[in-house]
């Protein structure tokens, strides 16, 4: 089997009796490095252990728990490639009808709270072998949280679990690390102190250790926000401690990203590009989206105030060479049996892409973004150097066309003209994407973005550059609404902004509080993160207010 096996009978087709390590997963089982199960088990299948993964098993069936037997090792829990809530709702809490992670898009295979349903049930049936946390979910619910869902403070899902380790962000080198010790004969325990992980603490902190407000105190609003200015200035570069459900919880500094070598031989390794054949002719939506694109790094330095990206990859960016994307063109074009069409090349943020700091991402640099409120003179972008790349894979045999779909920084981008030139004649599949949140000056500021006037000021030189080629384009922005501290004011102004400048707004995304974000943080504190001032948060009725004057197309 090309496969890593989802049963005891694709085990025994390798000739495996038992197996090391089970990773069980919220997402269909689709074996292509965009999933972070698939990657998971073949980076740890490549250090030697056998892996297998049980995708999206029913809660009701035990025996879909136990289609591969009792780990060696230990069980990998991941929600997928979503917060499982997330995944399951709407930002007005209604219940999704589809789930693109899933066969045939069909909602309702991913429980609530995967982490902990799957974790709750294996402790049952195997009650001495470690539990393993990771994946999105995990990640940014490993210390307090506020869950939007419930419309409360939580405790770290670690804590609610009562797993043995949780890996937080991009979990490669933790994770064999854990398999490593584990195989060697270590307790768990040992592992207290592993880079990338929070664990339980064997003894409390000491003086001097920073700790957090634990997560009963963090009801409070004011403790919340104290607790995560604390963390957000801390994270990268000291031991933080929080006492969670009675237990002191020790999070460590985040693990060193992957050197350019090590990307390339991850990626490098034998993925099949496809869903597992066990799903038959049903497709799996967010798999069709990405099939045929290229994660050519990690990580992302904008900062922006709504998102997660930054907590879970980083802001460091680590790149591919150039000559491993190309290799994975031609083994896409050959696993496809004929010339490809890539359609995206990217990360987080396409042209962040070989960005390097000249300091080298120092752990004592307290600015959240080398982006926002201006771009930060030890920031070296690498416009060329994308380009150089895109050249290479365009001029392959086995490719057709190389688009970028994925999201760019239009404030980077000005630095290089020539490199939105490119864009617009070679790199654009008639649609650019682009998204600059809004208009108003204090909801940017709020947001973490710059003034929309990089926004405009990049539209003009992208439709420039179409005209010059002969070639019709075109920019579809998006906008948050209902971002905390927005108003109806602010929400007329955008939708004057949008008619002026005859902009038709395909997707409007309604604000989400996602665990762990700097906007969540004022979302659930009614305070402006930056000065402490109470701010509006608009309600639900006002959001949908919000949502209709950014329509203003279709109404």
């Amino acid at each position: 089997m090309p496969f890593l096996p989802t049963d005891l009978k694709e085990a025994a087709a390798r000739g495996w009796n038992e197996l090391d390590i089970v990773i069980v997963s919220g997402d269909a089982y689709v074996d292509h490095p965009s999933f972070g199960a698939a990657i998971i088990g073949r980076h740890l299948e490549a250090a030697g252990f056998r892996v297998g993964i049980i995708p999206q098993p029913d809660p009701g069936q035990d025996s879909d728990f136990m289609a591969l037997g009792k780990p060696r090792l230990f069980f990998g829990i991941t929600a997928g490639n979503m917060d499982s809530l997330v995944c399951n709702y709407t930002a007005q809490r209604k219940k999704r009808n589809d789930d693109a992670y899933s066969p045939g898009g069909k909602a309702g295979l991913r429980p609530d709270r995967a982490t902990l349903i799957y974790a709750n049930i294996l402790k049952r049936l195997y009650k001495k072998v470690p539990l393993v946390l990771g994946g999105i979910e995990a990640s940014m619910r490993r210390l307090a949280h506020y869950d939007f869902w419930q419309d409360k403070v939580r405790a770290s899902i670690l804590a609610d679990a009562k797993a043995s380790i949780l890996v937080y962000g991009m979990g490669e080198k933790a994770v064999v690390e854990i398999a490593r010790s584990l195989q060697s004969g270590n307790d768990i325990a040992e592992l207290a102190s592993l880079p990338g992980t929070v664990t339980f603490s064997p003894q409390p902190p000491s003086e001097g250790d920073l700790v957090l407000p634990d997560n009963l105190a963090c009801v409070d609003k004011l403790a919340f926000h104290r607790m995560t200015h604390l963390f957000e200035e801390n994270q990268q570069g000291r031991t933080l401690y929080q006492m969670n459900g009675g237990r002191w919880l020790r999070h460590n500094p985040p693990v060193a990203g992957l050197e350019q070598e090590e990307l390339d031989r991850l990626y490098a390794l034998p993925f099949e590009y496809a869903p597992h054949p066990r799903y038959g002719r049903q497709t799996i939506p967010a798999f069709e989206q990405i099939r045929d694109s290229l994660t050519s790094h990690r990580g992302c330095y904008g900062g922006c105030n709504f998102c997660a990206i930054a907590s879970h990859q980083g802001r460091a960016i680590s790149s591919r060479s150039a000559d491993s994307l190309v290799r994975e063109a031609k083994t896409l074009s050959a696993k496809r049996g004929k010339a490809i069409s890539i359609s995206d090349v990217g990360g987080p943020t396409a042209n962040m892409y070989a960005s390097l700091c000249e300091l080298g991402w120092p752990d004592s640099c307290k600015r959240p973004s080398c982006l926002y409120p201006k771009i930060c003179s030890q920031l070296k972008p690498a416009h060329r150097e994308q380009l150089r790349l895109l050249q290479r894979l365009e001029q392959l045999p086995e490719v057709k066309n190389v688009f970028i779909a994925s999201g760019i920084r239009h404030d980077l981008a000005l630095r290089s003209p020539g490199y939105i030139s490119a864009l617009a004649a070679k790199y654009t599949g008639g649609r650019l994407k682009l998204a600059p949140e809004h208009s108003v000056p204090a909801v940017l500021r709020l947001m973490g973005k710059p003034d929309v006037s990089s926004f405009e000021e990049f539209s003009r030189e992208f439709f420039r550059a179409c005209n010059q080629a002969g070639l019709k384009r075109q920019i579809i922005p998006y906008i948050i609404i209902g971002h905390p501290g927005t108003t109806i004011e602010d929400a007329l102004e955008l939708r004057r902004w949008l008619v002026q400048n005859r902009l038709r707004v395909e997707q409007v995304q309604e604000f989400t509080p996602t665990p762990m974000t700097i906007s969540t943080c004022m979302y659930y504190t009614h305070l402006d993160y930056y000065t402490g001032k109470p701010l509006h948060v608009p309600k639900p009725a006002e959001v949908r207010r919000q949502k209709e004057l950014a329509l203003w197309h279709l109404n």
